[in-house]
């Protein structure tokens, strides 16, 4: 291991407070030695400079979110709607031949003082524009929903890699006693392409996996209580947490080093902890009716279980749930949040794969995303913690310039949007633009790649993104693998 940045030495001090700390009651003490420990490192520069943010939320658009329909305008589409798309050079699709060019079903508008152009199917998120930078020369390395996704979760076309997520934990440590380090929240409908593995610790100690919590779900975290018809008791229960950590202590002093068995205590710790701490986030009663509603929240159905289906109405609802939830995990320490839009494929369509209809899928998606993602920054900036919070949209490829059938899309990986708003991001800018179809980066010399996304971000929380590692199987593998550049012009 390689890592400059000192992540919490865990088993040492496991062992350690087992044989001074009492099983169970020395866990306060662990916490507190959690939080002395990233303060000391804030103290002594084991970050490598100053952060100017401390915590993300990265809001994920599964399936391929159409660039050329909703932050980047071009106005060649509207011009030739209709007509034979040939961009002078050969065009290879991942299902299907280049049809007719093709403007978006909505109309554009320019807001805020930047003057950025957006279009209707995401204009609620026009009135934040001035705290955006708009990155449009993203490429991917593949068409492939599987691969192509991995490759912006965790830097990797490959599985077994870990999640940016898992590197922040990694490398930065906890902020909260009780909730874990890094929270995902999935689409309502289901899991995107690859499932779990998008959130996976990959070859890092367990432990930094992500924990899923589905705030739309009559029960949002799986086994954290005792079924209701359950023989269980909580002096049931307690003893049988006592009787495990002398089970588990006897195991571990024989397997030192095993990051597997050490995830696991840690988790029946923490799940013991969040038995009181995840109802206090989950429940918005005590949201004011007024934040309820800027996220498309309904207050009368604020706390009930939402059934997961797409139309304009319920997407808004539960997406904008899932940032109110994100907002509320951020502020109690947890350090990245991830939300995700969009689910596996399925019949009818359930993410942004539009190969058939793009008005059908992108409207109430794009809709339900815009509400949810501008409340979210909005809350953040009156509350004061878009200042050290950063909010990154991603998605894992695009949509072509031309048309698939008669009203869909197919996959474009030669160039696609993400855009990022706070923790040190200077608002109202544009980056990389892509050319005048927005279908490849106007200068191919000129490309922007995840790497350099997560380098950028890294840069903020005060890594640097090549001295971040953990050598595995003889490499010093990092989030950006070999390549990556923090893009400056993105910098406030």
């Amino acid at each position: 291991m390689t890592n400059s940045i000192s992540p919490p030495a865990l088993t040492s001090r496991r062992s350690f407070l087992w044989k001074y700390g009492g099983g169970l009651g020395g866990i306060a003490l662990a916490a507190l030695l959690d939080r002395e420990g990233l303060l000391q490192a804030s103290e002594t520069g084991r970050l490598h400079h100053a952060p100017k943010a401390k915590r993300v939320v990265q809001l994920y658009m599964s399936g391929g979110a159409s660039q050329c329909d909703t932050f980047d305008y071009k106005p060649l589409l509207n011009k030739q709607h209709g007509e034979p798309w040939d961009p002078g050079s050969e065009v290879e699709l991942f299902q299907s031949k280049p049809g007719h060019t093709m403007q978006a079903p909505w109309k554009w508008q320019q807001y805020g003082q930047s003057g950025k152009w957006i279009n209707d199917c995401v204009a609620p998120l026009g009135a934040c524009v001035d705290d955006i930078a708009f990155v449009h020369n993203m490429v991917s390395k593949s068409n492939v929903h599987g691969p192509a996704t991995f490759m912006q979760a965790s830097g990797f076309i490959l599985p077994g890699f870990p999640s940016m997520g898992a590197w922040l934990s990694y490398g930065m440590g906890s902020e909260a006693d009780d909730l874990p380090t890094f929270v995902v929240l999935p689409d309502p409908r289901g899991f995107p392409p690859n499932g779990p593995a998008n959130w996976s610790s990959g070859f890092l100690p367990a432990e930094h996996q992500g924990t899923a919590i589905r705030p739309s779900a009559a029960n949002p975290i799986a086994d954290l209580f005792a079924p209701a018809d359950s023989y269980v008791t909580p002096q049931g229960d307690r003893d049988v947490l006592a009787a495990l950590e002398q089970i588990n202590l006897a195991h571990q002093s024989q397997r030192a080093g095993d990051t597997r068995l050490d995830a696991r205590i840690r988790s029946y710790e923490l799940a013991a902890q969040m038995q009181t701490s995840a109802p206090e986030v989950l429940d918005l009663a005590d949201e004011p009716d007024h934040v309820l509603k800027m996220y498309g929240v309904d207050p009368a159905v604020a706390n009930n279980a939402v059934e997961a289906r797409i139309d304009e109405k319920q997407e808004v609802q539960y997406f904008g749930r899932n940032c109110l939830v994100a907002r509320r995990l951020l502020e109690r320490g947890v350090r990245f949040v991830q939300i995700w839009s969009g689910a596996d494929n399925g019949h009818p369509r359930r993410n942004w794969d539009s190969h058939e209809d793009l008005q059908r899928d992108h409207g109430p998606l794009g809709r339900g995303m815009a509400t949810g993602a501008a409340a979210l920054i909005q809350d953040l900036k009156q509350r004061g913690m878009l200042e050290d919070t950063i909010v990154l949209w991603t998605t894992e490829f695009g949509r072509m310039p031309c048309s698939q059938g008669s009203s869909g899309r197919d996959h474009n990986p030669f160039g696609f949007t993400n855009w990022l708003a706070g923790g040190g991001i200077q608002g109202g800018v544009t980056y990389g633009p892509s050319d005048e179809w927005s279908w490849r980066p106007a200068d191919p010399n000129h490309i922007t790649y995840c790497y350099d996304i997560h380098a950028t971000i890294l840069h903020l929380l005060g890594i640097d993104h090549t001295r971040l590692t953990f050598r595995n199987n003889g490499i010093d593998r990092r989030l950006t693998d070999v390549h990556g550049h923090v893009i400056q012009e993105l910098l406030a």
